[in-house]
């Protein structure tokens, strides 16, 4: 199984949204960036079977613009795994219940991204093992979605992504 972990692109700050924290957007340069970033994983020839997202609108938000750059064909499933306040153990379950030859994109947000990471390639706990907005990491997971046993195959700003895209 290969494992791409995505963080949601630049949200408006909670300090100025009067709404529900899930139903916080993405900025218009969120939107411009995470599209970009996007196009990078693009150019990075993904070629995933699955495309998870936190239920929250920033990440759903973001996962689509992944499905319009990467795979057009695939569903955007939301996960509830993937929200603000689930754990590492309810991801890592998670991906336990996906087919081994999986190749699996999980749009979300940090700590528990960063977390998840950390797990998987046996490195927790390690400070500053986190995403930026619209950043990603891919992991293979040859033996399935085992803690310590990932091999991490790149871990990219959200800015090396843009420029892999020529943005």
């Amino acid at each position: 199984m290969d494992c791409l972990l995505m963080r949601h692109g630049i949200a408006v700050y909670a300090e100025e949204w009067a709404g529900a924290e899930e139903d916080r957007p993405l900025t218009k340069k969120g939107k411009v960036r995470a599209r970009q970033a996007a196009a990078g994983l693009a150019a990075l020839k993904c070629r995933p079977t699955h495309l998870f997202s936190s239920p929250f609108v920033r990440a759903y938000d973001t996962a689509k613009l992944v499905r319009d750059e990467v795979c057009p064909t695939l569903k955007v499933e939301r996960c509830h795994e993937l929200a603000v306040g689930a754990s590492p153990k309810q991801v890592l379950s998670f991906l336990r219940s996906l087919p081994p030859t999986s190749t699996v994109i999980c749009v979300g947000h940090e700590p528990l991204l960063g977390e998840v990471a950390g797990i998987l390639l046996g490195v927790r706990p390690l400070p500053g093992l986190s995403f930026k907005k619209a950043g990603a990491a891919l992991i293979h997971l040859p033996d399935g979605p085992k803690p310590g046993r990932g091999i991490l195959r790149w871990w990219l700003q959200p800015r090396q992504l843009r420029a892999l895209a020529g943005c």
